[in-house]
């Protein structure tokens, strides 16, 4: 209790906000480069890290984490060997994925696993471990990106060009995917597998209609993510419904209002 009040609720919060100061910028680029179904499939996948914590007795966040940037480093590979379309490529995985993670964790005998706290997310369950995960995911995404802001712009843009200047095209892609992984898997517990590209996507779409530059767009991004789960939260307490299905609701509500402001010349 702090002067009569309840602070329960401020690690749930801080997770939030947390989250979605680095999600408005990376979403950005998950928008710009047509990533939505890459975030999808590294967040199905990451239940194979859920499994493999439960199997080997491994901290919960870090077997998230170890999942999603395992199967980003195999997805990245496989898009640039596999002679399928991109979205049917991950549309097999994906779905591959949270099938075999589903049936493995049916199949551990003696271990309960809550299960649609990882589908739907569970921020009210949120504790210390996962928001110092979320403090260093935040420092290391918002740094990366303002450090190589304009060679992963650049390859966003036109990647032949970029290659043609001297940028390192395959590292730079490989940065904002491992930067993805990193926080899809710490996004579970705040809006589940099944939201996470809801909240990477709305804001930055959103946003889109507010703003005249990349810079300006990312950082839009981040307040109208701030917005959805300090509005979500606040919903969610007053009237009993889930915490991460009532953001993202927040967040497609901002969106909504976004296509109704006057588009910029």
């Amino acid at each position: 209790m702090i002067d009569g009040f309840d602070t329960w609720w401020l690690m749930p919060l801080a997770a939030g906000l947390l989250l979605a100061v680095s999600a408005g910028p990376l979403g950005s680029f998950v928008v710009w480069r047509r990533m939505a179904f890459f975030g999808d499939t590294l967040a199905h996948g990451a239940l194979l890290g859920v499994t493999f914590g439960v199997l080997t007795d491994l901290n919960p966040t870090l077997a998230l984490v170890l999942g999603s940037v395992a199967l980003a480093l195999v997805l990245l590979p496989l898009q640039l060997a596999s002679r399928l379309s991109a979205d049917t490529l991950l549309g097999i995985v994906s779905h591959g994925t949270l099938a075999i993670g589903l049936v493995a964790l049916s199949l551990t005998d003696g271990v309960r696993v809550d299960l649609m706290g990882y589908l739907f997310g569970d921020l009210l369950a949120i504790n210390e471990d996962h928001v110092l995960w979320l403090i260093a995911s935040t420092v290391l995404t918002l740094t990366v990106l303002i450090v190589f802001w304009d060679s992963i712009l650049a390859v966003t843009v036109s990647p032949e060009l970029a290659k043609i200047e001297g940028r390192p095209v395959l590292l730079l892609d490989l940065v904002l995917i491992m930067l993805l992984a990193l926080t899809v898997a710490l996004a579970m517990k705040v809006v589940g597998i099944l939201l996470i590209s809801a909240l990477l996507i709305m804001p930055p779409a959103a946003a889109h209609a507010l703003s005249r530059g990349p810079r300006r767009m990312a950082a839009i991004a981040s307040v109208i993510g701030i917005v959805s789960v300090a509005v979500g939260m606040w919903s969610s307490f007053h009237w009993d419904t889930p915490a991460g299905p009532s953001i993202v609701v927040t967040a497609m509500l901002l969106f909504v209002a976004s296509l109704l402001v006057p588009r910029r010349n």
